[in-house]
């Protein structure tokens, strides 16, 4: 693969102090969904519905990995995990996160985000729209656990719901044939 350009580094994030001195580091919710739209609208165009929602969520897992890796760190347990990551998407205003249902034992999560930054506010659409929420929540799982998660969305505030559900469990293994001549 030839070498590429916008693998993605911290360094993309910039120092916002000293490149951002009178606005500092906050912008209105309008200009990160007008970003976020506008790309999708672009990515369906060209390649499709359903590559465009899973191209949402492989960028969503790659940063809720990374935005663990620099803003969580290593913690002892689940429970002050999940604590470490409410509090730090409150801090930086990305949502509420609330864990409804945690088997331990399947690993099979039910977990809310209200106020988030993707659909709260909204039309019903009668679709689901967070996409890229799937994906970092798949990441930051598995910031913690070390093994990839599914994670679909239920509930969403476009489809009349006013906070977003999701059912998280641990990625199957799907085995692959081999072709074998008879």
């Amino acid at each position: 693969m030839a070498t590429r350009r916008y693998a993605f580094s911290w360094d993309f994030i910039g120092n916002v102090r000293e490149g951002r001195p009178n606005l500092g580091n906050s912008a209105r919710i309008e200009v990160y969904r007008l970003f976020q739209y506008t790309m999708r609208d672009v990515v369906e165009l060209r390649y499709g519905t359903e590559a465009s929602e899973e191209i949402m969520r492989e960028c969503g897992e790659l940063a809720g990995r990374q935005f663990c890796e620099r803003f969580i760190g290593p913690c002892e347990n689940f429970d002050d995990f999940v604590a470490t990551v409410q509090q730090a998407l409150l801090d930086f205003g990305i949502g509420i996160l609330r864990v409804e249902t945690a088997n331990y034992e399947t690993s099979h999560f039910t977990l809310t985000v209200a106020e988030d930054l993707d659909c709260s506010g909204l039309p019903d659409m009668e679709h689901t729209v967070c996409h890229y929420d799937e994906g970092f929540l798949a990441g930051v799982l598995f910031s913690h656990a070390g093994v990839e998660f599914d994670v679909r969305e239920i509930d969403c505030w476009c489809t009349g719901d006013r906070t977003c559900r999701f059912e998280a469990s641990p990625r199957q293994k799907t085995q692959h044939a081999e072709n074998t001549p008879d």
